[in-house]
């Protein structure tokens, strides 16, 4: 809060000012440092276009990745039934991975002179991975849904990292094949391994 203060330095005459707001909601918007849109300039050898295209991909991941990341949480929580306590490690395991990921991806962003998406808002609005309802599903199930989502972030992971490498962006290329896709190539062989030794299991 702003304060006028008279003069001779009495306290009597200070009052506060309209100007600027203690209260939540109240203060004034001040303009942004960088728009979500813009680039900064960062001197690493790579034409604005092609670190503006990487950004714009970039984001596409993160919101993915986030995504799986949280849908590894629900499953965590929400895991029930015989394999129990194995899923519930595994679950944590891969979010946690995941997560490490969400770090590594927002960081290329950065480096590239762009900001990332940060809130689940605009998560929502640009993930291409299908919502899973609220309720609890069954094993099998939120393993199937996994898988999905597994490949769904692949499939244009893939996509991006061709097109980094067409682009000449070799630390966006190299860092979305040694870590965003192996990560992903990772879990999802483990998760179908579950399912698979699931359904045998029951003689399916």
């Amino acid at each position: 809060m702003a304060f006028a203060v008279s003069p001779n330095g009495s306290n009597a005459s200070i009052t506060a000012s309209s100007e600027a707001s203690d209260k939540p909601g109240g203060a004034r918007r001040a303009a942004p440092i960088q728009s979500f849109n813009d680039l900064a300039d960062v001197r690493i050898s790579l034409a604005r276009k092609v670190r503006a295209e990487s950004v714009a991909a970039l984001n596409l991941i993160l919101a993915d990745t986030m995504s799986l990341r949280d849908l590894y949480k629900k499953h965590h929580w929400q895991t029930s039934g015989a394999t129990f306590y194995e899923l519930h490690l595994l679950f944590d395991k891969h979010r946690g991975e995941q997560e490490e990921l969400v770090e590594a991806i927002a960081e290329r962003i950065q480096t590239l002179g762009g900001i990332s998406i940060a809130m689940a808002a605009d998560v929502a609005e640009t993930t291409m991975l299908v919502r899973p309802p609220r309720d609890r599903e069954e094993p099998s199930l939120q393993l199937v849904r996994l898988i999905d989502a597994h490949e769904r972030v692949l499939y244009g992971v893939r996509m991006a990292a061709r097109r980094a490498a067409a682009l000449g962006d070799d630390g966006t290329h190299v860092f979305l094949v040694s870590d965003v896709i192996r990560t992903n190539e990772k879990q999802a062989w483990l998760v179908q391994e579950h399912l698979q030794r699931g359904r045998l299991s029951r003689g399916g």
